[in-house]
């Protein structure tokens, strides 16, 4: 009788198992709505960037000059053959637009990828180093945000010389000061935990307790501070070509064909709108998800 009675009591006394870190991050994810749908909207972006020459129904470059700046379909002269319309080489708007994203996407990934690095690198080097040399690095950090970022990212692009490529260099120069700075202010509340002390007593060199130990426990303000880059960096980018510094004609970025249409916003709206539109709906995007890894990665801002 008693071992029956323990038998069929232990199933209702079994502890549940505690639920993994991705689905309780996904539950504190989830409650922020706009969140969730900056996320959907990223990936469906991140889609069409992937599959641009699938979904494209022509080349980005491809010029048709019997159909120059041809309205939307759904406008007095407008045609299915060209669904957004076309500008005024007569290339198709909706090609263009999908092989942007690809820019816009691969720009936001190199630029954060290279801002995150450095930053990271010399953050932890800042948070240890003596205080002569953390000093120096952040004296240097105080004196590229003195700078307006957009100005500042002008006069690099000028020195090294109009391009994509050194467009995303400076944009990422410029947006580096804020992951050192983060990162420095994280090991330094890291450093002074007994987990740090038990690591040194215990002979850990100085360059594991550096990127072993303290880093991996930095990492979610570090990962909300790169999403929200992702967006400054398409942003910036967009402004740079808007200006004629960034990538150059005619490469299908939503910036530069912003500038190419600049003559032609009163006499054909859709070449400066669905660009526009591009940039505003996908830096949204990215910053209401990164406002959303911020609640669901920051425990002092978890809802109860």
């Amino acid at each position: 009788m008693t071992d029956t009675a323990s038998q069929s009591a232990s199933p209702a006394t079994t502890p549940t198992a505690p639920p993994s870190r991705l689905r309780e991050f996904w539950s504190s994810f989830k409650e922020n709505r706009g969140a969730v749908v900056g996320l959907f909207v990223f990936l469906a972006f991140l889609l069409v960037a992937a599959l641009a020459p699938i979904l494209a129904p022509y080349a980005p470059d491809a010029q048709y000059r019997d159909a120059l700046l041809v309205p939307p379909f759904w406008q007095d002269g407008g045609s299915t053959r060209f669904l957004l319309g076309t500008d005024a080489l007569g290339r198709d708007l909706l090609s263009r637009l999908i092989y942007g994203a690809r820019f816009s996407f691969f720009i936001g990934v190199l630029v954060v990828t290279i801002a995150t690095t450095c930053g990271v690198l010399l953050g932890v080097i800042a948070g240890f180093a003596p205080r002569i040399i953390d000093t120096l690095i952040m004296r240097l950090m105080d004196i590229v945000l003195s700078f307006p970022s957009l100005l500042l990212a002008l006069v690099l692009v000028a020195i090294l010389g109009p391009s994509l490529l050194n467009a995303m260099i400076a944009i990422a120069v410029v947006l580096q000061p804020h992951f050192v700075r983060l990162t420095r202010a994280a090991v330094l509340s890291e450093r002074s935990k007994d987990y740090v002390t038990a690591a040194r007593i215990a002979g850990g060199r100085p360059l594991r307790i550096m990127f072993k130990t303290v880093l991996p426990n930095c990492l979610a303000p570090i990962i909300v501070q790169a999403a929200l880059s992702f967006s400054t960096a398409v942003l910036d980018t967009a402004a740079l070509g808007f200006l004629g510094m960034g990538a150059q004609p005619p490469t299908p970025e939503w910036g530069t064909m912003l500038a190419e249409a600049r003559e032609f916003i009163l006499r054909a709206w859709w070449v400066v709108t669905f660009p526009g539109l591009c940039i505003l709906i996908t830096v949204l995007a990215i910053n209401l998800m990164g406002d959303g890894l911020r609640d669901a990665l920051d425990p002092k801002l978890k809802r109860s």
